[in-house]
């Protein structure tokens, strides 16, 4: 069995890679952090008995899911498991400066999940089995400043897995969709004191707590999954403000 994570060197990809690693999978880890990479592989080759592959790739890149996929094909490799997991995040009030960040943004998010995710989903169909899973956000149901495409592209990736799902099933592939709330990563680029204050007041949660429910859920052949609390009632409470109120609230923030 052969599991292949992309962001897989750190956060929540290391820790999918980990849960995976312990259930017997081999692994293929995609990253554009070098040096990460290699520690990951070096880490999870002491601690698990699994053949590990690094693959050093920026999945922003136009073309980075097509090149990623010949690169399996060359090496002969076609994973029972798929997890969409490399992401990108800022937080700020957009400006044409921020163009260049903002079209990365969309390949990571949506062109090359979007087209991995076809890619080997044809091939697990041909095969008659595989799983996907795909990282969405809690923020796919928040559309508010500062997270202006980040919250965008997360909605396209819950709608298009929910969607896909139905499709891919009959063929034997399962696709699931998560929608974290915040989660202690390297990802929002908080404090240590932030992180730790979150997750002790439960605001935000471990990556291991996510990815057990991820990996559950997949298993499963769920289609969607909003572990969490918060997906219920923070939604909500901002979508009941008023747009004024709103407005003052980011003048605030920004």
């Amino acid at each position: 069995m052969v599991a292949l994570i992309t962001g897989g060197s750190s956060g929540m990809g290391l820790e999918f890679a980990r849960q995976l690693a312990g259930l017997g999978y081999d692994l293929v880890l995609v990253s554009n952090k070098e040096e990460d990479l290699a520690k990951a592989s070096e880490t999870l080759s002491k601690e698990y008995k699994v053949q590990i592959l690094t693959r050093f790739q920026d999945l922003a890149e136009p073309h980075a899911a097509d090149d990623l996929f010949a690169w399996c094909d060359a090496e002969g490799l076609l994973p029972d498991v798929l997890v969409n997991n490399a992401g990108m995040f800022f937080f700020k009030e957009l400006e044409t400066s921020d163009l260049d960040h903002i079209q990365a943004m969309i390949d990571l998010h949506v062109t090359t999940v979007t087209r991995l995710s076809v890619l080997f989903s044809q091939a697990m169909r041909e095969r008659g089995s595989g799983r996907i899973l795909i990282v969405s956000s809690m923020a796919a149901k928040l559309p508010v400043p500062g997270i202006t495409v980040y919250s965008a592209t997360k909605a396209y990736l819950r709608s298009f897995g929910k969607s896909l799902s139905f499709e891919t099933k009959p063929y034997g592939v399962s696709v699931t969709t998560v929608c974290p709330a915040a989660i202690a990563t390297p990802l929002y680029r908080l404090s240590d004191k932030w992180l730790r204050l979150g997750v002790k007041i439960r605001l935000i949660h471990t990556p291991r707590w996510l990815v057990r429910r991820a990996l559950k859920a997949m298993f499963r052949g769920r289609r969607l999954i909003s572990p969490s609390i918060m997906n219920i009632y923070l939604p909500a409470l901002i979508a009941s403000l008023p747009g004024p109120l709103e407005a003052r609230i980011w003048e605030k923030l920004k």
